[in-house]
């Protein structure tokens, strides 16, 4: 490495560490609600089936999508193999509002 490429790689380093001093990390917990009006509690999810057939919650936002493993509320394993619909097909109105029922 010559010392021209040397002083560029120290000097660039500074400055980009200049950029994010100061700076807080965003808490990724929260959703910020940028998008729309509606907050993602008033949206109803929908149902992906992964590869092995276990279905997982799904809402997208328009911007974010939110994907959380579907859970038998008796039990609390999870709902597999009940052919809701083919594997990594969704179903039911992730981007709008609809019932979809916990097994029973």
């Amino acid at each position: 490495m010559t010392m021209h490429r040397f002083i560029a790689l120290v000097a660039a380093t500074a400055l980009l560490s200049a950029c994010a001093e100061g700076r807080s990390s965003p808490d990724k917990t929260v959703d910020r609600g940028s998008v729309g009006t509606t907050p993602l509690t008033d949206l109803t999810p929908g149902i992906w089936v992964d590869p092995t057939g276990c279905e997982h919650w799904l809402i997208d936002d328009g911007v974010e999508g939110y994907l959380t493993p579907r859970f038998d509320p008796r039990t609390r394993r999870p709902v597999c193999d009940r052919n809701t619909a083919p594997p990594t097909y969704v179903t039911g109105p992730f981007q709008g509002g609809a019932d979809i029922n916990d097994p029973t």
